[in-house]
């Protein structure tokens, strides 16, 4: 296991080199590196993801998931479907204490995982919950047309992905769906799912996550990228929507 003083340059250097100077301070710090002890535990005896080495952890974890922050406003209230281990939900909340975090996965040990991670780190502005993001999100729910922002990682194709994520957003509100770079494909897929749901036409931006130079890492080290997906809901959703999951899949909008 990597120590604090280990940790803490590595962190810094990665905040640094991604133009995120500002959250290079030290409760900040701190509280991501009793995430990463958390996590790196409960890791060995639940499968929550395969990167443990430290410096990959870092990037492919934590500042991907800090690379959302320009595209949530202050205050607002955000929801991450399908949180798994927390990504982006976790990160979102310690390096800004103004939003405030809904977590949902329909995995009820990973939501124990988030939920007891947040109260170790004492994220105050993370509460998680377990559920099926159809369900939560039907008309006459309390949940459905109440977001901001909703964002989602690595969940599902953006026409399955869609249909499960706008419904939570008030009008007004963006979905930031974080992607692998050949995502051109699904966006053409989804284009007129988008607009049923009371989508606006997408926007996608290149996310560049730079490693910093170290001694094993030259200075010409690749960045690596992922596709930001934005959509701006712009009207609200028909009460038909979202339907069953099993008609989701079966004939994606």
């Amino acid at each position: 296991m990597i120590s604090f003083e280990q940790f803490s340059p590595l962190l810094r250097a990665a905040l640094l080199a991604n133009g995120m100077e500002s959250l290079a301070n030290e409760q900040i710090i701190g509280n991501f590196w009793k995430l990463t002890e958390r996590m790196l535990q409960v890791n060995a005896v639940m499968n929550l993801t395969t990167i443990t080495e430290p410096r990959e952890l870092i990037l492919r974890h934590y500042i991907d998931s800090l690379t959302l922050l320009p595209h949530i406003p202050n205050g607002a209230h955000v929801l991450d479907v399908g949180c798994g281990a927390g990504f982006p939900c976790l990160p979102l909340c310690i390096a800004r204490p103004d939003l405030h975090v809904t977590a949902l996965d329909s995995t009820a040990k990973k939501i124990t995982y988030v939920a007891g991670t947040a109260e170790l780190l004492e994220l105050d502005n993370l509460q998680a919950i377990s559920g099926r993001a159809e369900e939560l999100a039907a008309p006459g729910q309390p949940m459905r047309e109440h977001f901001d922002v909703v964002v989602s990682r690595a969940v599902a194709r953006l026409n399955v992905l869609g249909e499960l994520c706008l419904p939570f957003l008030r009008v007004g509100g963006t979905l930031l769906a974080m992607k692998g770079s050949k995502v051109q494909e699904e966006m053409e897929e989804f284009a007129k799912g988008a607009a049923l749901l009371g989508g606006d036409p997408m926007q996608l931006i290149d996310c560049t996550i730079t490693p910093p130079p170290s001694e094993d890492v030259p200075d010409t080290a690749t960045p690596d990228h992922h596709a930001l997906v934005i959509v701006k809901k712009v009207r609200k959703t028909k009460e038909i929507y979202p339907r069953k999951y099993a008609q989701i899949l079966k004939k994606p909008l």
